[in-house]
């Protein structure tokens, strides 16, 4: 019986300490939250026999336990953190927790944009040809549980798939895919991290225990080949940029495959239903890294036709007066919102704001000429974000108080045959509770709904 010490109880918190009783551990688990929902949390793990204390952290209690597992939520500089590495105590990630317990091969997907659709559609893609699977990890939203849910599937499943944030890669140890996945990277989390450099360093360490039989699906960026570097493994590329040189990448608007030298034709760029270029790049990552896994082209195709856009990313939530809404709420930062203004094919009118995470907007101003027929910019970011994109010419761009007011106005300057596009590049914690919320009341707006 090991004491296992888990700090932090959102949902991630919670399934590692229902791992670690189902294991025989021992497990304290400890938060600074006292909320409701913390205190829930806290009811049914006592029930099953886990030592729940809210308000404090026991560090002495902490460092003499044999395993801590440490929430993402805790950011490195937390004091009990902090008095943990005083004592020269380590510690792992629930993913990391999780994984050592797992019987089969792991996938695991990282990036800055893009993981969530390419995690849940890797799966799809399994399933599809008739192979069970564990999804979950970082997904969140419902769609998919933590890693420590997944532990206990027996009999185990033929695949793993994991999606990993940075902050859980900081604290892995053992942790190494079979097939790991990297998206792309761009700036984020800079209110986190005291810079890009250190953001990208945590997703390195997908790389930490890499070995000659390791697999990389890989985004086509030059940053993602500096950051890969000479980590051993066989690299595979995935582009939509280019067919030459890359193992999947769109020829004559078909998805196409190449791993092992012959072509392999899949599904008619028109025929994914998933709207935007990005989601085009997240195909081919899935349907690469699902055909490494075994999964033959046509059950591939089968899989890829029969995707579904994902809540908050890119999905179309309704059309008033000739203007198609679409909820792009989990585009919280400058890279994923460059990458949907770019792959619309209509006229935008964009709503931009939140809390700002301090990025630099070029990348945004750069792209908006041509389909940006106006940006509203709202909430905590809005002023900055105003004040930077004036500067773009042919841009018009307009102010708003707060989110509801943003989509007032967004609606009364579109026009028939435009898209009325939230996609913030910012977080939603100035009004919102997340995301999430963000993306819903953007739906209920889109219906009509009452306020």
């Amino acid at each position: 019986m090991t004491p296992v010490a888990i700090l932090g109880l959102g949902a991630s918190g919670e399934a590692a300490a229902r791992l670690a009783l189902a294991q025989g551990d021992t497990a304290y688990v400890s938060d600074l939250r006292t909320d409701a929902p913390t205190a829930t949390r806290g009811a049914r793990l006592r029930e099953l026999g886990a030592d729940v204390e809210l308000g404090t952290h026991d560090l002495d209690r902490i460092a003499d336990a044999g395993t801590v597992v440490v929430s993402p939520g805790i950011p490195p500089d937390a004091p009990v953190l902090q008095g943990l590495r005083s004592r020269g105590r380590r510690w792992v990630s629930e993913p990391e927790f999780a994984a050592r317990l797992y019987r089969g091969p792991l996938i695991a997907i990282t990036g800055t944009n893009g993981k969530t659709t390419t995690t849940l559609l890797i799966a799809h893609l399994l399933r599809t040809a008739g192979l069970e699977v564990g999804v979950g990890g970082n997904v969140g939203g419902g769609l998919a549980p933590p890693a420590s849910d997944l532990a206990g599937i027996q009999p185990p499943p033929a695949w793993f798939v994991l999606e990993v944030s940075s902050f859980q890669l900081a604290d892995i140890d053992t942790f190494a895919p079979a097939i790991g996945v990297l998206t792309n990277l761009a700036p984020d989390h800079l209110d986190r991290y005291p810079a890009v450099e250190a953001y990208y360093a945590d997703k390195a360490r997908l790389f930490d225990n890499a070995r000659r039989d390791s697999r990389w699906v890989l985004g086509d960026q030059p940053e993602v080949d500096a950051l890969v570097g000479d980590r051993p493994g066989r690299r595979y590329v995935f582009s939509t940029r280019r067919s030459e040189g890359v193992h999947a990448f769109v020829r004559d608007g078909v998805l196409t495959l190449n791993v092992d030298g012959r072509q392999e034709p899949l599904l008619p760029r028109e025929k994914l239903p998933l709207l935007g270029a990005h989601n085009a790049a997240n195909a081919l990552a899935a349907a690469l890294t699902a055909r490494l896994a075994g999964v033959e082209p046509e059950a591939l195709a089968e899989g890829l036709a029969t995707a579904r856009a994902l809540p908050h990313r890119m999905a179309p939530v309704g059309t008033r007066e000739g203007v198609l809404w679409v909820n792009d709420s989990k585009a919280t930062n400058v890279a994923a919102t460059v990458s949907a203004v770019v792959s619309a094919d209509r006229p935008v009118v964009l709503l931009l704001g939140g809390t700002d995470k301090g990025e630099d907007l070029a990348p945004l101003a750069d792209v908006l000429p041509g389909p940006t027929r106006a940006v509203v910019c709202y909430g905590a970011a809005g002023g900055r974000f105003a004040g930077r994109l004036t500067e773009v010419p042919g841009v018009r761009i307009l102010e708003a108080p707060d989110f509801a007011a943003a989509v007032e106005r967004g609606a009364a300057v579109a026009e028939p045959g435009d898209l009325l596009l939230l996609s913030p590049a910012a977080s939603s914690f100035d009004e919102f509770a997340d995301y999430e919320a963000r993306g819903r009341r953007f739906g209920v707006l889109a219906r009509g709904e009452a306020a």
